[in-house]
């Protein structure tokens, strides 16, 4: 039974007690308010009904503290017959005392001085998050402990439940289990409840019975505590930020201190806890003291190398296609190897995940399920414990972006990070999808960043590349974007950075670090040069930047984020900008509405240019006095001339006209073009997802189809040349002609220069020393603030590579592994459960 109602309960019997009091003075009072006599009393009795309910609930009928209540209720009710006569009033003023102390000492008795603490699990594979907790709750003397495994359902894509999950008996064997059924939080109203589902209701793949949503478990607990089922290898989603039951609980357990900002600030800050992740102190635990496999598994696993193929939701529902053959080819890559064991685990909501949100792809899905089976390839691992199966496997193949890595992680074991596009064994120059990741519309293209946080730098200015020094401790993470020149100096620019890095005289001369006010990739989209600014275009970081490059001065702008920075169907849309005329001009992406920002002063002003089609613009590119703002959805160019006010729109298309989505291929009018080019009365505009080039006579409005002089690949080479786009043009720099434009071809990172007005053109060729991007090829090494330690696959690095033990760059380090997740784990000794658990019933 609970402290809390034992509490509760004494309260009571207090309250009871001071009523006596107060009743005794009231009945010797010289003129009696016998109406406020008959309110205590009636008060009293209420009151005692209360703790007589809540005891027979807890312990039956006829229990010796039950029956003392009744007495007094008794009476009670004789007090109210004898009020006037003072002799009885006595005597019967003597029993309610008596009663009272007896009530208070079968009360004590009866309900012990223990904390009840009980755990609410829904998913055995997700116990972990909770089991070092109630394992330090349940040595304690002074608690009582309950795990209760809750069920849940699947939800059909409207939302409806389907079907019905109870996974009480897969929790391990060494856990004593209640039936959600026979354990009634209404009725014992329990000290401390540990959760580890945060969404309640705002699932859409599944719901835990909505009994134990959490502003319903809050109604009857005194501590609700929301421990993450998931742990964290460096970054967090922007989902996790604001789930419901954040602001239910009284505790939320985070993973270090860095993490507080990750969540809502309007949650208090004494409500995070950063101790850890009770997911590392069991696979911490169990790791070092590996137990028995399966007896099925012994076979397979004898004398193997045993790789841990996790297919995780985020790959999954990101590129569903491409992510099922990656699976064909993992299985692929393991078939006919005696040398290795493929354990392939799926998250534990892929298959309801893949039924409720991709369920085109659900045949595709068994046909691969079915030939992993027929043939043998390895062992699906369907166990409920995942700590097990990782203390049995060697190493780590699959995505980053899951909690798993941070398991493997803690426990000292190789992480090979599988890129989801690559499905092939790379040919001999496919080393270039990562190497050349596209040109800079507004930045030097003297330098390159590529193979993560590396620079390179073209001495002549003609596209050949050499190694020139590390940008970070970090080896990959697209840390930076794209170089800016301002003078002599040239100015690195931030992607997923927030620090600015200055490169003079050869060599790196100091960084300019930003307002950390986000831990989250994605902080810029863009930048831009401007006399002597530099300006920064925010994707996730909540301001536009300006820095001043003489003075250092850094002036941050947030005022109208809002317009250039919205939410679309649920997903983040950033508008075009570009500087112009000494304004930034910064679109938004759902209507005709501009932020802009003046250069040097930073006045700023919201204006409308009055598009009648306006469904957002994504892009902005100047032609003389004009922008020409290129749309996110639909198929209207504008044409504007913010002097003016004059707009124009063309929307005069070829009838064959149309998109494809760069990633899931579906017809759709969205992003259709990039960057054109401008020759006389023409512009050329290139497919962004179009699947044509469009040239349009600025004069007459006529649109028409446009083909390159040469031939440009209809889809991206293969895997290894990852693409936002088919193509783009951006003006060259040095010596070339006003009609000279540059096109990059994304899909197989070739470069053209070309005469727009005749048509004449040339590969330009993009070089780098191939042997010094092997010297310089990171391997396992620090991966990223959000990643800690791994190996990437790339055309270096082939999943095969790794099998075969032949990694370009760093080896394997386990101490250095372990050392750099240490970084983002508090209490990664195995203590996290103990003080969280010490912690919780200290503030009871």
């Amino acid at each position: 039974m609970s402290r809390s109602f034992r509490r509760q309960a004494l309260t009571m019997v207090s309250l009871l007690d001071k009523a006596n009091r107060t009743l005794k003075v009231s009945l010797t009072a010289k003129h009696m308010n016998i109406e406020g006599i008959q309110q205590l009393l009636s008060d009293c009795q209420e009151t005692a009904i209360t703790i007589g309910s809540e005891l027979e609930m807890l312990y039956g009928e006829g229990t010796e503290s039950v029956l003392k209540l009744e007495e007094y209720c008794e009476s009670l009710y004789q007090m109210t017959l004898v009020v006037k006569n003072p002799e009885k009033r006595r005597e019967i003023l003597r029993d309610l005392t008596g009663q009272v102390k007896q009530i208070r000492r079968l009360v004590s008795d009866q309900v012990p001085d223990r904390l009840e603490i009980v755990f609410l699990p829904y998913k055995a594979a997700m116990w972990d998050s909770l089991e070092s907790v109630w394992m330090a709750a349940d040595a304690d003397k002074n608690c009582d402990t309950y795990v209760v495994p809750i069920p849940y359902y699947d939800r059909n894509p409207d939302g409806t439940f389907s079907q019905y999950h109870y996974e009480g008996d897969e929790l391990p064997d060494y856990v004593p289990v209640t039936h959600y059924e026979n354990y009634d939080i209404q009725k014992r109203w329990p000290d401390i409840v540990y959760i580890h589902n945060p969404y309640d209701q705002y699932n859409y793949v599944t719901s835990i019975d909505p009994r134990f949503y959490s502003c319903e478990l809050k109604k009857r607990v005194e501590k609700l505590v929301y421990i993450p089922y998931y742990s964290t290898s460096g970054g967090m989603s922007e989902a996790q930020a604001t789930c419901s039951a954040y602001y239910q609980a009284d505790y939320i357990v985070i993973q270090a201190e860095k993490y507080r900002k990750f969540f809502d600030p309007a949650l208090p800050k004494e409500k995070l806890l950063p101790f850890g992740s009770p997911k590392f102190d069991r696979i911490i635990r169990i790791c070092s003291n590996p137990p028995e496999p399966p007896e099925e598994w012994k076979e397979k696993l004898e004398g193997k190398k045993v790789y841990f193929f996790n297919t995780s939701l985020n790959g999954m529902l990101g590129d569903t296609k491409s992510f099922l053959k990656k699976m064909e080819y993992v299985f692929s890559c393991f078939r006919d190897r005696e040398d290795v064991c493929l354990l392939w685990r799926p998250h534990p909501l892929f298959e309801s995940s893949l039924d409720s949100m991709r369920a085109d792809f659900r045949p595709a899905y068994d046909l691969l399920k079915n030939y992993f089976m027929k043939y043998n390839l390895g062992i699906y691992d369907e166990t409920p414990d995942i700590a097990n199966t990782i203390a049995l496997c060697d190493a780590y193949i699959g995505d980053s972006a899951t909690s798993v890595t941070s398991l493997f992680g803690i426990a000292g074991k190789p992480l090979f990070i599988l890129d989801n596009n690559i499905n092939t064994i790379p040919a001999e120059d496919d080393w270039k999808g990562k190497a050349i990741p596209g040109f800079s519309i507004t930045g030097d293209n003297d330098w390159m960043i590529a193979q993560g946080n590396k620079l390179y730098y073209s001495p002549s200015g003609d596209y050949k590349y050499r190694y020139f020094c590390d940008l970070s401790e970090y080896a990959y993470g697209n840390y930076y974007s794209q170089v800016i020149t301002i003078g002599e100096k040239h100015y690195v620019c931030p992607a997923n950075a927030r620090d600015i890095v200055v490169v003079s005289n050869g060599k790196i001369k100091k960084r300019i670090v930003l307002e950390q006010c986000i831990e989250q990739s994605g902080a810029f989209a863009g930048a831009f040069g401007y006399g002597k600014y530099l300006f920064l275009i925010p994707n996730n970081y909540p301001a536009v930047v300006r820095y001043d490059t003489e003075t250092d001065e850094i002036r941050y702008f947030a005022q109208h984020l809002d317009i250039f920075v919205q939410m679309v169907n649920g997903e983040k849309k950033i508008g075009g900008s570009w500087l112009y005329e000494g304004y930034l001009y910064l679109a938004s992406p759902v209507d005709d509405q501009f932020w802009l920002i003046h250069a040097e002063t930073g006045e700023e002003q919201l204006i409308r240019a009055g598009a009648g089609h306006s469904c957002g613009c994504m892009g902005i590119i100047p032609d003389g006095r004009d922008l020409w703002l290129l749309p996110y959805y639909g198929n209207v160019i504008t044409r504007w001339n913010p002097g003016s006010g004059e707009i124009r729109e063309y929307s005069d298309y070829p009838d064959q006209l149309a998109c494809a989505h760069i990633v899931h291929g579906y017809e759709c009018m969205e992003i259709p073009f990039s960057t054109p080019a401008f020759c006389g009365d023409y512009v050329y505009f290139p497919p962004q997802w179009a699947k044509m080039f469009i040239r349009l006579n600025k004069v007459t409005g006529e649109m028409t189809e446009w083909k390159p002089p040469f031939e440009l690949p209809d889809e991206k080479r293969n895997g290894y040349y990852p693409s936002w786009a088919k193509a783009y043009f951006f003006r060259a720099s040095g010596n070339y002609g006003e009609n000279e434009y540059l096109l990059f071809s994304v899909f197989d990172r070739k470069l053209f220069l070309i005469n727009m007005a005749t048509e004449e053109y040339k590969e330009i060729p993009v070089e780098f020393d191939i042997q010094e991007l092997e010297e310089h090829e990171p391997g396992f090494k620090e991966n990223s603030e959000w990643l800690q330690y791994a190996c990437e696959e790339n055309a270096f690095n082939t999943l095969t590579d790794f099998l075969d033990g032949s990694i370009t760059g760093n080896a394997f380090d386990k101490a250095e592994q372990i050392q750099a997740f240490g970084k983002i784990a508090a209490n990664n000794d195995g203590t996290c459960g103990e003080k969280i658990h010490q912690y919780v019933c200290r503030h009871m």
